[in-house]
C-alpha cells in the first residue's frame, strides 16, 4: 500500500503530532508499505527554521520515509493572525507541490488545525484516491477553550468547514473515545469514525542511559539530592505549565524542586515571573532534543501532566503520559476525563484538580514521603504502557484500517 501523509509537523520537530506521524510511518515502512510525507520546513514552536534547513522545496529520505518539505510563511506558535497565515500558507503550498508526488492508494491528513486537512482533501480529490482525516485536536473549539479567540463569526465559519470535512472524509481517525463521541454528536455516523489512540515506542524509552551524562545534567541543573517534579513539553496557552511555579511558591519542603522544560507561547511570561520571584526550588529549562527527554525523566521523581481546567480538555490524552509510563515515572495528573481514567485504571499516578497548585504540592509531597507508593505507581505505569500503548501494535492497527479504506474504495469503483 502507498500512503501519502500530510502533516504540518515532522521530525526533527519533537512535538506530539510530529512524533506520532513519524513513528507510525516508520513502522509502515518496516512492514513493507510505501510512505510519502508532505510537510513543512521544521520551525516549531519558535517560528525559526531549524539549522541545516532552508524555507524552500526540499526532499529527503528518513528511515525509508520519503519526505517532501514545502516552503511556507514561518511564524512562532503564538498570535492567532500570524499562526493562521502560517497554516494557510502550508495548505496552499502543500496543495500546489503535491502534484509532483506519485499517486498514492490513500491520502491521510492530520490536525491539530484543519488547514492541513483541507490540503489533504484537495490532494485526494485531485489524485482521485480515498481521503482519511486524522483528528488529534478538536479545532477550532480548542482555540476558544484557551482564550485565543471568542466564539465569533470567524470561529463559526471554521466550525462549518470542520463539519464539511467530517462529511467529506472516507474515514475519520481520532485519538480518544471522547473525540469519537464529540464528532458523532455533530451528526457523523459512528461507523465512519475509528479510534487509534496515542502511544509510544516502548523499546526506545527503555534503553540504558549514559550515567556520566545523567550526572552531568543533574549537576548542571542543580538537582543533587532533590525530589524533582517536572513538566516537559510545550509551554502553551492550553497547558498552564505556570502552575508548577505557583506550586513551588507554596511548597515549604526544601528538598522538593519543580522543573519546567520546553518552550512555547507562554514561556517568556513564565520566565519573567520566575525572575521576579527568584525561587530556589524552581527550574526553567529550554527545549531539549528528543533524545534528552529520557534523561530528564530519569532525573524526575514525578512527571506533571497538566492542562487548563476547561471541559474541552477532558477529551484529550496528552502523549507525555506515555513517556512517563515508559520510563517508570509516576504521574501527577492535572487533567480530567479520559486521561484520568487511563491513569486510574493503570494505577500509574495521582490525579489532582487542574490549575490547583496546592493539590499539586500535596501530591508531590505524598510521593516523596511514601517510597512504597512511588515504587508501586512506577511499576504499574511501565507494565500498563507495555501492555496497551505500544506504538508498533497501534501503527499496524492503523495500517489495517487504511487497507480497508482502500479496498472499500476499489469495490465502489467496480460497481
Amino acid at each position: 500500500m502507498h500512503i501519502l501523509f500530510l502533516s504540518n509537523y515532522f521530525p526533527p520537530e519533537v512535538n506530539a503530532p510530529a512524533t506520532r506521524t513519524y513513528e507510525h510511518a516508520r513502522q509502515w515502512v518496516d512492514d513493507g508499505h510505501t510512505v510519502d510525507v508532505l510537510t513543512s520546513v521544521p520551525n516549531f514552536p519558535e517560528g525559526e527554521v531549524y539549522e541545516g534547513y532552508d524555507n524552500r522545496l526540499t526532499e529527503e529520505v528518513r528511515d525509508g520515509i520519503r519526505t517532501t518539505r514545502v516552503p511556507m510563511y514561518v511564524s512562532p506558535n503564538e498570535g492567532v493572525v500570524r499562526r493562521t497565515l502560517s497554516y494557510l500558507s502550508f495548505m496552499v503550498s502543500a496543495s500546489w507541490y503535491a502534484a509532483r508526488l506519485p499517486t498514492p492508494d490513500v491520502v491521510v491528513a492530520t490536525s491539530p488545525q484543519f488547514f492541513a486537512a483541507l490540503a489533504g482533501f484537495w490532494v485526494a480529490q485531485t489524485k482521485d484516491v480515498p481521503f482519511v482525516l486524522e483528528i488529534r485536536d478538536l479545532w477550532p473549539e480548542s482555540v476558544v477553550a484557551v482564550g485565543a479567540m471568542d466564539r465569533n463569526v470567524i470561529i463559526r465559519f471554521f466550525e462549518w468547514i470542520e463539519e464539511r470535512l467530517y462529511e467529506a472524509a472516507d474515514r475519520i481517525v481520532v485519538v480518544t473515545e471522547a473525540f469519537e463521541k464529540a464528532i458523532a454528536d455533530k451528526g457523523i455516523a459512528r461507523d465512519k469514525i475509528s479510534v487509534v489512540k496515542n502511544g509510544i515506542e516502548t523499546d526506545g524509552w527503555d534503553e540504558p542511559l549514559d550515567e556520566e551524562r545523567l550526572e552531568a545534567l543533574r549537576r548542571t541543573h542543580d538537582l543533587d539530592g532533590a525530589f524533582v517534579a517536572s513538566y516537559i513539553g510545550t509551554i502553551g496557552l492550553a497547558h498552564r505549565a505556570d502552575v508548577l511555579l505557583e506550586a513551588a511558591e507554596r511548597c515549604d519542603d526544601p528538598d522538593i524542586v519543580f522543573m519546567v522544560v520546553g518552550t512555547g507561547a507562554k514561556r517568556d511570561e513564565l520566565e519573567a515571573r520566575q525572575e521576579a520571584l527568584q525561587l530556589d526550588n524552581f527550574r526553567l529549562i529550554d527545549k531539549v532534543p528528543k533524545h534528552t527527554v529520557p534523561y530528564l525523566l530519569a532525573l524526575s521523581d514525578a512527571s506533571v501532566v497538566h492542562l487548563r481546567d476547561d471541559p474541552l480538555f477532558e477529551t484529550v490524552i496528552p502523549s507525555k503520559m506515555f513517556e512517563a509510563m515508559a520510563t517508570r515515572t509516576p504521574i501527577v495528573l492535572g487533567v480530567r476525563g479520559e486521561a484520568r481514567q487511563i491513569v486510574e485504571e493503570a494505577g500509574a499516578g495521582i490525579p489532582v484538580p487542574p490549575e490547583d497548585p496546592e493539590a499539586l504540592v500535596e501530591a508531590v509531597r505524598r510521593l516523596k514521603d511514601t517510597p512504597s507508593l512511588h515504587e508501586e505507581l512506577a511499576t504499574n505505569a511501565y507494565q500498563h504502557v507495555q501492555a496497551h500503548y505500544d506504538r508498533q501494535g497501534l501503527a499496524r492497527t492503523y495500517a489495517s484500517l487504511l487497507e480497508r479504506v482502500v479496498q472499500e474504495n476499489e469495490e465502489r469503483s467496480r460497481v
